[in-house]
C-alpha cells in the first residue's frame, strides 16, 4: 500500500469521526435484545444504501441450517428478525474478506442499576455508555466506516469485500450460521468484539442446560408437609459447582494456561413458585457450561447430567423425582486459529502502523461467531475490536479513541488483504 492511499484513508476517516459517532449513538439508541433487532437491521441496511451497497435482507430459516454443523436449537421464531448483508465487490484476482457482527444485545436489566441511561449513547471523558456500546455496536459501526473510508476514497478493490450484521450472537450463532448458508464465503473474517486491540486465537465452548426440579406444593401454613421446590434446587445448584471446581482442575490446554479459571458453569436464570404464601411446586434454573477446544459436547452434557443425578439420589425426594434436565440454545464448540495464518500478518502490520505497538494475542473463556468460519467453513477467522467494560453489565462503556484506532486498522487491513495476489482457496468469492 503506497503512502498516498494510506494518508488519504486515515485522513478520511478523521473526517468522518463525528458522523460515525452520530452512526453509533443511532446503533445504541435502538434497543435490539433478543426478539427485537429488526429496527437497528433497518437502520444498518439504510446506511449501506446511502454509501451505495445494496443490502440483502433475509431472516433465518430453521430448517435450512439445523442440518449444518454448528447449528444450535431454539425455543423461539426467527420472524421479523432479518440477518443483513452487502458486498463490495472487487476487480478479481485479490483475497476476499468478510467483516462479521451481531447486532443483539443481552438485557440491562435492572435498568435502575446504571447510573446512565442503558439506551441514552452518552458521552463523557471520552468513553460512549449504553447496552451495547461495547459488545458490539462500536464494532459494526468501526467496520462500517472503514468501509464507507474505502468507497469514498475510490479505492478499488481486488477482492469482494462482504459485510454481515447478523442476530443472536449472544445465544445461538444461528444468525452467522444462516450467512453460511446463504453462500456468503471468504478467505478470511474478521469479527470487531470488544477485545482491547488484541487477535483472538482461541475460545471455549459453551452450552446452555436448563434443570427443572419438581415439588410438592401447598399452603404455606402446610409448608412442613409439603415439598419446597426452591429448596430441593439447592443441592443441584451446588451440584453444577462441583462439577465446575473439577473441571478447572483438571488439566487445561496451553491456549489457557494464564487463566486461572477458565472454564465458567454460570447459573444465570432462576425461576420458582408464583405466589408467597404457597410453596412451590417447580422450580428451574438454566446453567452456562463451558468447555475447551475439541471437547465433545455431547460427553459434556452426558457429563453434566451424570453429576446432577447422582447428587440428586443422595435425597430422598430427589432421588424418586429426579430433575429433568434439557440443553438448548447455544451449542458451541470450542475453536482455535493458529497465528500463522496469513490474516494475523496483515492485521498485525496495521495494528502496528496505527498503534505503533506489535499486535498481541487474547485467549477467550467465553464464544464468538469465529467458530462458524473456523471449523465449519474452512474460513480464516479472528476477533479484532475496541476496548470496551462492562459487558454484560451495569454502565457498559466502549472508549472512542480505540473505536477510531479500530476503523483506521480495520480500513488499512481490508485495502492489503483484498490486493491483487492470489485467493487463498477456491473457496474465495
Amino acid at each position: 500500500m503506497n503512502d498516498e492511499i494510506r494518508t488519504g484513508l486515515l485522513r478520511r476517516i478523521e473526517r468522518n469521526w463525528e458522523q460515525e459517532l452520530e452512526f453509533l449513538r443511532g446503533l445504541v439508541r435502538r434497543p435490539s435484545t433478543l426478539g427485537n433487532e429488526a429496527p437497528v437491521q433497518r437502520y444498518i441496511a439504510r446506511e449501506l444504501e446511502e454509501m451505495g451497497l445494496k443490502p440483502d435482507i433475509w431472516q433465518i430459516d430453521p430448517a435450512e441450517i439445523s442440518r449444518m454443523p454448528g447449528y444450535s436449537p431454539v425455543e423461539w421464531p426467527y420472524e421479523s428478525r432479518p440477518n443483513v448483508a452487502a458486498t463490495l465487490r472487487g476487480s478479481g484476482g485479490g483475497r476476499s474478506l468478510i467483516l462479521n457482527g451481531h447486532v443483539d444485545v443481552v438485557p440491562a436489566t435492572p435498568e435502575h442499576h446504571w447510573t446512565c441511561d442503558p439506551w441514552g449513547a452518552e458521552i463523557s471523558d471520552g468513553r460512549m455508555y449504553g447496552r451495547g456500546a461495547a459488545d458490539m455496536k462500536s464494532g459494526i459501526a468501526a467496520m462500517i466506516y472503514a468501509v464507507r473510508a474505502i468507497k469514498e476514497e475510490d479505492i478499488a478493490l481486488e477482492g469482494d469485500l462482504t459485510l454481515e450484521t447478523v442476530i443472536e450472537e449472544e445465544c445461538t450463532g444461528n444468525g452467522t450460521l444462516s450467512a453460511r448458508a446463504r453462500g456468503y464465503t471468504a478467505d478470511a473474517a474478521i469479527i470487531p468484539e470488544p477485545f482491547a486491540q488484541t487477535a483472538l486465537e482461541a475460545q471455549v465452548g459453551v452450552m446452555w442446560a436448563r434443570v427443572t426440579v419438581r415439588g410438592q406444593g401447598a399452603h404455606a401454613e402446610r409448608a412442613s408437609g409439603a415439598v419446597n421446590a426452591i429448596s430441593k434446587a439447592y443441592p443441584m445448584m451446588e451440584a453444577v459447582k462441583e462439577l465446575e471446581a473439577k473441571a478447572n482442575a483438571a488439566g487445561r490446554p496451553a491456549y489457557f494456561a494464564g487463566h486461572e479459571h477458565p472454564l465458567n458453569y454460570n447459573i444465570g436464570r432462576i425461576r420458582g413458585g408464583d405466589w408467597t404464601s404457597s410453596v412451590p411446586e417447580e422450580c428451574t434454573f438454566e446453567v452456562r457450561i463451558a468447555c475447551y477446544p475439541g471437547e465433545d459436547l455431547k460427553e459434556v452434557q452426558r457429563r453434566f447430567k451424570r453429576h446432577l443425578m447422582e447428587r440428586a439420589r443422595e435425597d430422598s425426594w430427589l432421588s424418586e423425582n429426579p430433575p429433568e434436565i434439557v440443553f438448548y440454545a447455544f451449542q458451541a464448540e470450542g475453536c482455535t486459529v493458529e497465528r500463522s495464518e496469513p490474516l494475523f500478518a496483515t492485521l498485525g502490520e496495521q495494528h502496528r502502523s496505527v498503534t505503533g505497538k506489535e499486535l498481541q494475542f487474547y485467549s477467550f473463556t467465553g464464544t464468538t461467531d469465529i467458530r462458524f468460519f473456523n471449523l465449519y467453513s474452512g474460513i480464516s477467522a479472528t476477533c479484532y475490536g475496541p476496548l470496551g467494560g462492562n459487558l454484560h453489565a451495569p454502565d457498559e462503556w466502549v472508549d472512542l479513541e480505540s473505536v477510531k484506532s479500530v476503523t483506521q486498522v480495520l480500513a488499512l487491513s481490508i485495502v492489503e488483504w483484498c490486493s491483487s495476489r492470489e485467493p487463498l482457496s477456491d473457496e474465495g468469492t
